[in-house]
């Protein structure tokens, strides 16, 4: 069975990792940054000590099959990165979620195959993997560094896959300070017992005197 979009975490230090990483030339191009995440219906998107058995249970790329083909790179929080080091998936042989980079102020001394590790600002981190991308989405992976993108106004989609489980406790999905981010719902799709949920971060500033109400 192959898995979703959700587990490239892990999978992005397997099937990646057996191909080259390299920067693009092209711009940006058209595709959009998406905060990519399943999360419980307590809010939680990792249990304690980071576990993720539990989305495995419900989730698999089956569900909804259009999610990966739409995305061409993923920028990935350094924490993200090594609890995706730690897990084992299997049946990733398929995956090709795009290039993988990293957003560390700590690179490793040796490199990873598979993995660019950036150390620069937060927007040029962001340009930088949508530019790899190659005109397809960004996925943004990792709740601190997702909360920073939107604190930053540098996503245009959220979407998240609601499980049908209470964890009680664990990783929130998203940091304490992100204050208020306002969303707009645009679509909702149900496969089995999984919802997906698709919402676009608002451009608009009421405060703005320009901007019609």
């Amino acid at each position: 069975m192959r898995r979703t979009a959700l587990v490239r975490i892990s999978a992005m230090s397997s099937r990646v990792a057996g191909r080259p990483i390299g920067m693009s030339d092209t711009n940006a191009g058209p595709g959009k940054v998406v905060v990519n995440r399943a999360m419980s219906l307590d809010g939680f998107i990792a249990g304690p000590d980071h576990a993720m058995s539990w989305i495995f249970e419900y989730l698999d790329n089956d569900a909804f099959p259009d999610v990966m083909p739409a995305t061409g790179a993923m920028l990935v929080g350094r924490g993200t990165h090594e609890v995706g080091k730690r897990m084992v998936v299997e049946d990733v042989d398929d995956y090709d979620g795009g290039p993988v980079f990293v957003l560390t102020h700590r690179p490793p001394a040796e490199p990873e195959r598979g993995v660019t590790f950036l150390s620069c600002d937060l927007e040029e981190a962001v340009e930088t993997a949508r530019a790899a991308a190659g005109g397809k989405n960004l996925e943004i992976l990792g709740a601190d560094l997702a909360s920073q993108c939107l604190r930053a106004g540098l996503v245009d989609e959220v979407l998240v896959y609601v499980i049908p489980v209470l964890l009680g406790d664990g990783v929130r999905f998203s940091t304490s300070g992100l204050g208020r981010i306002d969303l707009e719902p645009f679509e909702n799709r149900q496969s089995g017992a999984v919802t997906m949920l698709r919402f676009r971060c608002r451009r608009d500033d009421p405060a703005d005197p320009t901007i019609a109400p």
